[in-house]
């Protein structure tokens, strides 16, 4: 009987250790499958972390135009930063904390979801004002263009009115005369040069007292003139003149007549007798001595 007792208890002692052996086998098994839980969490939450951190960096701060939010933007990027930093040295059994980061997370996800906003909104913003300036500078170019067309036709419409109003002298006719006033074909009894001419009319012309020249150059190209001072502006010089005479010019057709008194022994050959009114050349004609 005794050894039946003894038998049981030992039945009964290796059952018991059988259980504990079992249930911390169990419960080991059962930790090392929540640590691996706990690993994979964190794994997922530095995961997210850096996703958030690339979002953060897609937005090169160089490229927005708004110092505030510049500022802002790469506090916050730095924020998530350092948060990953810590995530990655603390423990995954240290629940409380993954849990904190977890929360830090969701706070900075919601402040990038604010910036995202604004940065679209300036986006938008900046490709309307973009496309405002375009159309401003498109219409001031348009502007711009029709202006310095305007002024080219202005120009033109001014050398017209200008040509148009430019008096011409024609149908000149060159006379030697002698001593007597009597017309001579020999260069050596030539005493004065008569020089008749009509002013066409010209009714764009202002009228008033007009001043006439008459240059004359010799055949070999020297200008006759009675003095170095016989002066007179052309093209923004001045040059020497022969014979100048003033007149009234009412806008009609007139004939009149210069002379020059000779001085100096005629040469032979082509002259070339050059008509200025107004600071404009009015005619130019040659004509010839030969005897």
């Amino acid at each position: 009987m005794k050894r039946y007792l003894i038998i049981a208890a030992i039945a009964i002692l290796a059952a018991a250790a059988a259980y504990l052996l079992y249930d911390n086998l169990h419960t080991k098994a059962e930790m090392q499958e929540i640590v691996e839980q706990m690993n994979f969490e964190k794994q997922q939450l530095e995961n997210e972390y850096e996703e958030l951190a690339i979002q953060y960096d897609g937005y090169q701060v160089g490229q927005l135009h708004n110092d505030s939010l510049v500022e802002l933007l790469s506090e916050e990027k730095q924020r998530v930063q350092d948060l990953l930093e810590e995530l990655r040295i603390t423990k995954a059994t240290n629940a409380r904390r993954i849990a904190e980061l977890k929360k830090e997370l969701a706070t900075v996800r919601a402040v990038m979801v604010q910036y995202v906003q604004q940065i679209d909104s300036l986006d938008r913003q900046n490709k309307r004002l973009t496309t405002e300036n375009k159309e401003v500078k498109k219409q001031y170019e348009q502007v711009s263009e029709k202006a310095t067309q305007l002024e080219q036709e202005k120009q033109k419409l001014t050398e017209v009115v200008s040509r148009a109003s430019m008096m011409e002298v024609t149908n000149l006719q060159v006379t030697l005369l002698n001593n007597h006033d009597r017309k001579t074909n020999r260069a050596s009894k030539t005493v004065k040069i008569q020089f008749a001419y009509t002013v066409l009319k010209n009714i764009t012309t202002e009228p008033g007292i007009k001043t006439i020249y008459l240059r004359l150059r010799r055949p070999d190209g020297e200008i006759m003139t009675k003095s170095p001072d016989n002066l007179f502006r052309f093209e923004n010089q001045d040059i020497e003149y022969s014979v100048r005479k003033e007149f009234e010019f009412t806008g009609e057709e007139l004939m009149d007549i210069l002379y020059w008194n000779v001085e100096e022994i005629l040469q032979k050959g082509t002259y070339n007798a050059d008509f200025f009114i107004d600071g404009n050349l009015a005619g130019s004609f040659p004509f010839k001595i030969e005897k």
